[in-house]
């Protein structure tokens, strides 16, 4: 029996929001969520602070499924969130 998909799925698209303040990171996020289709997995990098605490809550309210939140460690000792969000079949 197949496993239903997982967070380990390659991302049908990713989205480099590091840098964006909020809440235009939001809409962005959501707006290219929108353009994909229905099942789709997109991967979302967000900075720590406001956006990792804003972004996932605002989609999961708009009804998107969060499916993995990690931390990535860059070697300039920042780092970023990618979040990964898959749209439902049906919004």
């Amino acid at each position: 029996m197949d496993n239903p998909a997982t967070a380990t799925d390659v991302p049908d698209a990713q989205l480099d929001l590091r840098g964006t303040p909020c809440p235009i990171n939001f809409v962005r996020t959501k707006l290219r969520l929108e353009q994909m289709a229905p099942g789709s997995l997109l991967e979302v990098w967000l900075d720590p602070g406001e956006p990792i605490e804003q972004v996932p809550d605002s989609l999961a309210m708009a009804g998107y499924t969060i499916e993995e939140t990690r931390f990535i460690a860059s070697e300039d000792r920042t780092g970023f969130f990618a979040l990964r969000v898959r749209r439902p079949a049906s919004l």
